[in-house]
């Protein structure tokens, strides 16, 4: 099976994410890992996508916020670095100009947020969703990872990331 994991990242929780994701589902067949703004908009050929990135003020990162993290990173007393392309057009804005030819690949999402309740942190897959939805695309699947409070990954997330990336091919598919 041929799969696109699309992802972006602001301090490399989220990339860390995608890239164990990518791990998981090497055995199945093809898979091609990439920032939001690299990725391909025209998705035929691909029998999975997965999409993720980091919760941003309950939803999707976009400029003004991306410029936040941005002066997070910037804070001494804050032990972060910024990803390199984490100031670049992200899943947000990749979402808008995603093209489809039925049949059209299965779809999967993760975000990274806070370790703390979904309705105080927010998800940034349910903002994936809703974007899918106006392509009139569902969402077979999505699982949020954590992030302490100085946005570090939790340490067993990159494992559970790689167990349910498992979970998203079936069994016959795998080699």
């Amino acid at each position: 099976m041929k799969t696109l994991v699309v992802y972006e990242s602001m301090f490399g929780s989220t990339r860390r994410i995608a890239e164990a994701v990518a791990d998981a589902l090497r055995p199945s067949g093809d898979v091609t890992v990439t920032i939001a703004a690299e990725a391909p908009t025209a998705l035929s050929g691909y029998g999975l996508v997965v999409v993720g990135a980091p919760t941003h003020g309950h939803t999707l990162p976009q400029e003004a916020s991306r410029k936040e993290a941005s002066a997070w990173a910037d804070d001494g007393k804050r032990d972060l670095a910024l990803e390199a392309d984490a100031l670049r057009p992200g899943v947000r804005e990749w979402l808008e100009h995603v093209a489809l030819s039925a049949p059209g690949p299965r779809f999967a999402a993760f975000s990274t947020r806070a370790d703390m309740p979904r309705i105080f942190a927010g998800d940034a897959t349910a903002a994936i969703r809703r974007r899918l939805h106006r392509h009139h695309i569902v969402l077979d699947a999505h699982e949020d990872f954590l992030v302490d409070s100085d946005s570090h990954l939790l340490p067993e997330e990159q494992q559970r990331a790689h167990d349910w990336a498992r979970t998203l091919v079936p069994v016959t598919s795998r080699r």
